[in-house]
């Protein structure tokens, strides 16, 4: 398969690469590296790169932006960057990808844990991850072609407790490639309209 990776060079982005590549032609995107740079959070920055890219078999998101910050500090303008980038971004990934995407092709986006079990500074995360979840099952009964999609819902990684520790005390860290493995099942599974939920 044909496998657009956004987010190519992250912490899961790389190790998802690592677990694909051996199997598919992986394409990588990036915001400024990769084979190929987008905008996740500009639509014209996204139909650019699908005709640069042309067409594919699965499209996988390991990127997006959230502001974090106490609830009590935050305006309109502090959640603006969640949705246009990690929410619309995503969902913007799919209305203009269709056009460019092979019949049976998948698409696979990131929420997380947060809007399950909210961390402080953590609200507009929460409320793009359900947002996008949400979008995810309720888009699968609609796409035509045999086209599928799902989201990867991890909690915090190993990787990144390093940083985060502080936030996400008494939660069981995952390993990234443990990951990983929830977009192989997405991108070479059947299924569609699912949220992996990992940790």
């Amino acid at each position: 398969m044909k496998i657009l990776l956004i987010g190519a060079h992250g912490t899961i982005g790389s190790t998802i690469d690592r677990e694909l590549s051996p199997r598919h032609e992986i394409v990588r995107i990036g915001r400024k590296s990769g084979d190929f740079q987008v905008d996740i959070s500009d639509s014209a920055s996204i139909r650019k790169l699908f005709q640069q890219t042309g067409q594919f078999d699965a499209l996988i998101c390991a990127a997006g932006s959230v502001t974090f910050a106490p609830l009590g500090q935050m305006s309109e303008k502090d959640f603006v960057l969640g949705l246009q980038n990690k929410l619309m971004g995503q969902v913007n990934l799919l209305l203009i990808g269709r056009e460019f995407a092979n019949d049976g092709a998948s698409f696979t986006f990131t929420s997380g844990v947060i809007n399950r079990e909210p961390i402080r500074t953590g609200s507009s995360a929460a409320l793009v991850n359900a947002a996008l979840d949400g979008f995810v099952k309720a888009a699968a009964i609609e796409l035509p072609r045999g086209l599928r999609v799902n989201s990867v819902s991890p909690t915090v990684l190993e990787e990144a407790m390093d940083h985060y520790a502080p936030f996400f005390r008494g939660f069981k860290p995952v390993p990234a490639a443990e990951v990983a493995l929830a977009y192989a099942k997405s991108v070479e599974g059947l299924h569609t309209g699912q949220t992996y939920q990992v940790g």
